[in-house]
């Protein structure tokens, strides 16, 4: 038998398709989004958001931030009698990222990776802290903070870098240290 809680939830992903909207930036919630401050953001890096950062829902795969969607629950993790969500979006998220022209900063989770890989020219941004002797560790859960903070300085500068090199340039210019990780990948020192 559900519980109540799952029965909420139940409730609320089938009224999604005629519950009222907003945009996906908005309707998302946690510490990224507190990090990211959207109700502190003036209209020209809300326009930024809206022209270049890409939300990964598990629901409607890959959102523009100001794409217009109904509150739900649904996560990397759900499942779905009969289906699989990494092989129902493993294609359509690949086919979409790989044309997207130019460099990719990709700051999903692994767990959204999973659902759908991106294209060679991105970069996967892991967020790691340093011990003070050089030694980095990967955060979980508490990397999303530096996720925010990172993607709120690129929208306040609006910043569209062409290459990884522009991007670490970019960021030493701004106290952000970024440095390059494994194949791949870029390492947000936090």
């Amino acid at each position: 038998f559900p519980t109540r809680r799952s029965s909420d939830l139940i409730d609320r992903n089938r009224a999604s398709a005629t519950s009222p909207t907003m945009p996906a930036v908005e309707r998302y919630t946690g510490v990224l989004y507190d990090a990211l401050g959207i109700e502190s953001m003036d209209a020209a890096a809300r326009a930024f958001l809206d022209a270049h950062v890409v939300i990964h829902s598990a629901l409607f795969g890959l959102l523009r931030a100001g794409d217009p969607i109904p509150a739900y629950r649904f996560s990397h993790d759900t499942r779905i009698p009969g289906a699989s969500l990494s092989k129902l979006w493993r294609e359509p998220i690949a086919e979409v990222l790989d044309v997207q022209p130019g460099f990719v900063l990709d700051l999903r989770s692994e767990s959204y990776v999973h659902l759908g890989p991106a294209s060679d020219r991105s970069v996967f941004l892991r967020v790691v802290s340093d011990d003070g002797s050089g030694h980095r560790r990967a955060l979980n859960h508490f990397n999303k903070p530096g996720k925010g903070d990172l993607v709120r300085a690129l929208a306040n500068a609006r910043i569209v870098p062409e290459s990884v090199a522009d991007l670490v340039d970019w960021s030493r210019s701004v106290g952000i240290e970024l440095v390059p990780g494994a194949d791949g990948e870029l390492e947000l020192v936090v």
